[in-house]
């Protein structure tokens, strides 16, 4: 998949573009209907499939106290996962305050430098300056250069509509099974493994220490996960989300013990399943009380693997 950061780096790609535009936050399933359509209209009438996105989330910049305090994926995850969906081009547009005061019409009459045939964005989309964009506008532009507008309205779920925000909640209750439903597939959480203090080696259980930056994290406790490695692997294990109160921990960590692993992945990236919650994080008198639990958990997380194979 290619991958340009400029809009002045499209029309030398020399091939029709059919693009999907929007934050996309989640990849959820009205994303997913978004992009298909821009997918469809490059299989349909040649051309290349793309989605223009931006880094960071407007909302951000524009209005930081309103911004979400977590995103659902990181943009190098979001890359990754429009692969799949038959795009061929990935566009993340840094968004600064000089673009957020940009108008509509500008960032319109610069995209149109590049052959665009087919816009998609969602019918409630807005963008440009003070949000001057909307789908009118774009219909507008629509009739006079000559390309096709996709509208899509909302994908609802139980009745509401699907949203990154109504996605980020059901994660934060626990409900993995509502946020897989509305995401169309299941939540992963995407960390780099760093260097820890190792206490997980002392008592015979070590452990990969994951920088999860501002993903959204589900409820803290322990939890039976898959973990896809970066060389695609997938495997399993038992992981700790919380504050480790036995250990004097003082901040958010996720720690995940590989089952049957032994291999070296400091500064490599792992994509976090979350599948069970096995028990609430506690505080224990001592690292052999720590140390006796946790192989109770790993355990619990391997029959509940096993129950499931």
């Amino acid at each position: 998949m290619l991958i340009r950061k400029h809009l002045e780096d499209l029309p030398a790609l020399g091939a029709p573009l059919h693009l999907a535009l929007g934050v996309f936050d989640g990849l959820h399933v009205g994303h997913q209907t978004v992009i298909a359509r821009a997918v469809e209209a490059a299989k349909r009438d040649g051309g290349m499939a793309g989605v223009l996105t931006f880094d960071p989330h407007p909302i951000r910049v524009i209005a930081p106290r309103k911004a979400p305090t977590s995103l659902l994926e990181t943009l190098e995850h979001k890359a990754r996962a429009v692969g799949d969906y038959g795009v061929e081009l990935f566009i993340p547009l840094h968004f600064d305050l000089e673009v957020a005061k940009m108008e509509a019409s500008e960032f319109i009459e610069r995209l149109m430098a590049a052959p665009v045939r087919t816009l998609a964005v969602g019918e409630d989309w807005r963008f440009g300056h003070n949000r001057g964009g909307d789908v009118n506008f774009l219909a507008a532009e629509a009739a006079k250069r000559g390309f096709t507008l996709e509208a899509v309205p909302p994908v609802m779920h139980e009745g509401e509509r699907i949203s990154s925000t109504r996605i980020r909640q059901a994660i934060r209750d626990g409900n993995l099974d509502a946020a897989a439903r509305m995401l169309g597939r299941p939540y992963v959480v995407c960390g780099t493994v760093v260097e820890g203090r190792k206490l997980g080696r002392t008592i015979g259980f070590p452990t990969a220490n994951l920088v999860t930056r501002d993903a959204q994290l589900p409820p803290d406790g322990v939890w039976a996960v898959r973990v896809r490695l970066p060389d695609g692997r997938d495997t399993t294990g038992v992981a700790n989300l919380g504050l480790r109160p036995t250990v004097d921990g003082s901040n958010r960590a996720l720690e995940v013990h590989l089952f049957d692993f032994s291999e070296g992945i400091y500064n490599q990236e792992l994509e976090v399943r979350f599948e069970k919650h096995l028990r609430d994080e506690i505080r224990f008198p001592s690292l052999d009380a720590l140390r006796s639990q946790i192989q109770q958990d790993a355990m619990a997380a391997r029959e509940y693997f096993n129950s499931r194979s």
